[in-house]
Parts: structure tokens; C-alpha cells; sequence
């Protein structure tokens, strides 16, 4: 298969079921009363398993549990309930085969995941709200996602004033790449996300998701998740007012995937898994013939 120009290779210390000639799909799994998109849906652990299984039916080869949102202005969740929340669940869908992520910022919520079965540590703080959170990743041997953020979840929308936006971003992830290096965490279990969304004002989130490209310089893979997010509204939306629901905003989703798929990012992170499994297969069929004469 022909890579695009974000293709880093994929991380180390995943299981050799998991694919590594096209872009993974990362299934969002909330068990939360107050995400974004579909807070309060899963909070039930026979709810939040059914629906995990469901999404790795539809074509989803990761699943990402997370406890507490993180969405701008969420209320912060103790880690003791973070645990109650997403223990059970990640034990579950680990006992039956699925590769599993957790979503935290929290030290003792990661290794409780790692314990139960988890093998990826996703941190949309990159280890800046718990340092901690590094070392449990490192001696745990797990994948780390590294995303970019400014600030808390009360804060982030307040710290969207760059100097120069991509430059800055990228130097913001490579510091937290190094503190993770320093943590212990070997490079090949390294994976960056930009961040979309977060401390980024819509049309910040349209300029680095263009230019990846200086994410990806860093030598790591790409995990890319634009699901449901503000920005979308205001490309497929009739006015600047009418935004829609996030369920909305699916196929606006579903066509960043296909994009994203063809430029080689190793994994997209969605809510509604099936149009982008697709995505991703239509991005795999056309890539032989890519480069062509156009004819």
C-alpha cells in the first residue's frame, strides 16, 4: 500500500493482530454523564460494553475508554470515580480481545487501565496535569498518545493566542515528547495528536490539520481526532449560527478520515465508527494507484 506524506511507521508494543498498512480507527467510548457528544449513553458498564463490542463490529480496531470529559468547561472527576468508571469496562473488553486505550490525566486512573488490561495511555494534557502519568506509561512499557493542550479543561479556550500558531504547536508537542523520553518512555511508543480543538479556535483547528506535515517532522505517528468537534459545523453548516448537534457533524467526520487516510496518519479517533472504518478502506483501494498520470 502507498503511504502518504504523515506516514511515520506505528508504534511498538501493540499486538500483531493489530493492522499496519492503512490508518486505524480509534472508537471513542465515553463512560461520562457529561461529554460532549454523548455523555450519560454509556454510563451503565453493560451499556459501555455492548457498545465497545459494537464498534470493534463496525470496524473499529482500537477503543478508547475515558472517564472524564475534556471537553472545554468539564467539570473535573475525582480519580477514585475516574477508576469506578472505566475499570470494569476496560477489564471486559480486554478479557475479550480488543485492543484497548484509556483516555485520562490521572496517574492511578492509567496504571488501574494498564492493570486491567489496557495498552495505550491517551493524556490530552501530555503529562503536564500529572507527571506521574509518564513514569506509570514507562514502567508499564505502554503506547503514550501525547496531544497538544494550553491549560485545563476551565481555561483552554481562554489560551488560543499564538505567535505563530503551527511553529508554536509543534514546539509545545516536542517538549512533552522530550519530557516523555525522560520519563523512560522509548520513542517507538510514541504517538502525537495535535489536538484539534483544544485551545485552538475553529480556524486554527482547519490551519494545523492542513499542516500536519510539521507535527509529523518529530518522527512519530499521528493520531488525528476531528469527531464531532465545533470546527466541522462551520464548513458543512448553512450559517455561522446554525451549528447543529455533534451527531451532525458525522459525515463532516467522515470525510476529514478519508483525507486524513490518504495523507498516512496512523490512527483517526471517532465516535461513529462504521463511515470511517470506510473511509479508510476507500483511502486503502485508490492509494495503488495514486502518483498516476491522472488518466
Amino acid at each position: 500500500m502507498r503511504t502518504g506524506d504523515l506516514f511515520r511507521g506505528a508504534p511498538a508494543g501493540l499486538p500483531a493482530s493489530v493492522p499496519t498498512g492503512r490508518t486505524l480507527v480509534m472508537g471513542v467510548l465515553n463512560v461520562t454523564p457529561d461529554s460532549f457528544s454523548d455523555g450519560g449513553a454509556y454510563v451503565d458498564q453493560g451499556a459501555a460494553l455492548a457498545h465497545g463490542l459494537d464498534m470493534v463490529a463496525r470496524g473499529a480496531d482500537l477503543v478508547d475508554v475515558g472517564g472524564e470529559s475534556t471537553r472545554p468547561g468539564a467539570t473535573p472527576v475525582d480519580p477514585a470515580e475516574e477508576i469506578r468508571r472505566v475499570e470494569p469496562v476496560v477489564r471486559a473488553l480486554a478479557e475479550r480481545g480488543v485492543v484497548v486505550s484509556i483516555d485520562t490525566l490521572h496517574a492511578a486512573t492509567a496504571a488501574a487501565a494498564l492493570e486491567a488490561g489496557a495498552r495505550i495511555v491517551n493524556d490530552v494534557s501530555a503529562g503536564v496535569h500529572d507527571p506521574e502519568i509518564l513514569h506509570v506509561a514507562a514502567r508499564a512499557g505502554a503506547v503514550v498518545v501525547l496531544q497538544h493542550r494550553r491549560g485545563e479543561a476551565g481555561t483552554m479556550t481562554a489560551l488560543a493566542d499564538y505567535d505563530d500558531l503551527v511553529p508554536d504547536v509543534v514546539a509545545e508537542v516536542a517538549e512533552r515528547r522530550d519530557a516523555a523520553l525522560a520519563a523512560g518512555i522509548a520513542a517507538d511508543r510514541i504517538v502525537l495528536d495535535p489536538g484539534l480543538g483544544f485551545a485552538k479556535e475553529g480556524t486554527q483547528s482547519w490551519e494545523v490539520l492542513e499542516r500536519l506535515e510539521a507535527l509529523a517532522v518529530l518522527g512519530h505517528p499521528l493520531l488525528v481526532g476531528t469527531s464531532r468537534k465545533r470546527f466541522l459545523a462551520a464548513a458543512v453548516a448553512d450559517g455561522p449560527d446554525r451549528t447543529g448537534t455533534p451527531v451532525d457533524r458525522d459525515a463532516a467526520t467522515a470525510a476529514t478520515t478519508a483525507l486524513l487516510a490518504a495523507r498516512g496518519v496512523w490512527a483517526v479517533r471517532v465516535h461513529d465508527v462504521r463511515p470511517s472504518a470506510d473511509a479508510v478502506a476507500v483511502a486503502a483501494a485508490l492509494a495503488p494507484f495514486a502518483g498516476g498520470d491522472g488518466r
